[in-house]
């Protein structure tokens, strides 16, 4: 896409795209979503983080358990929306209460992923794919780590 398409997208959009081109560079799926989220929002951080999130490429560990692209949304979305300072609250059941009021933000970005897909299993998700490493299960998560980012920051401006 060419830099005046590009200027034409929302920032979901563009977050989108810019995970969809980390994949093709050869980046998990976690670290792809996470980088396309730090391409298009001032999340302040440096790339170092990637090694926060680097196994959880694969479904965790190529384990095939929860999409990475998922767990990469979510720790995208963390950046607007997780806790700025837990230890504010000096009393337990105060940081509890607190994630009370958190927890239903990030439901919302895994259920509207699992409503989309039907499943939120890496395995399920390749499954129609025979061969883990060909090229039609790399096009397959390609789309869902363009999905998983753009989401983050749809959900990340609400």
């Amino acid at each position: 896409m060419d830099e005046r398409s590009m200027e034409n997208l929302s920032i979901a959009e563009k977050t989108e795209q810019a995970a969809r081109g980390h994949f093709r560079e050869g980046f998990n799926c976690a670290e792809c979503v996470l980088l396309g989220y730090m391409d298009t929002h001032d999340t302040g951080m440096s790339s170092d983080i990637l090694t926060l999130i680097t196994g959880f490429g694969g479904g965790i560990g190529r384990t095939r358990n929860i999409c990475g692209a998922i767990s990469g949304a979510v720790m995208s979305l963390g950046f607007e929306k997780g806790r700025k300072n837990p230890c504010q609250e000096l009393e337990p059941k105060e940081r509890a209460a607190e994630l009370g009021a958190i927890y239903p933000i990030f439901a919302d970005l895994v259920n509207e992923i699992k409503d989309h897909y039907g499943t939120l299993l890496c395995s399920e998700l390749s499954a129609p794919f025979e061969d883990f490493d060909g090229r039609e299960r790399k096009k397959n998560c390609q789309e869902i780590v363009g999905f998983c980012a753009g989401l983050a920051a749809k959900h990340a401006e609400k």
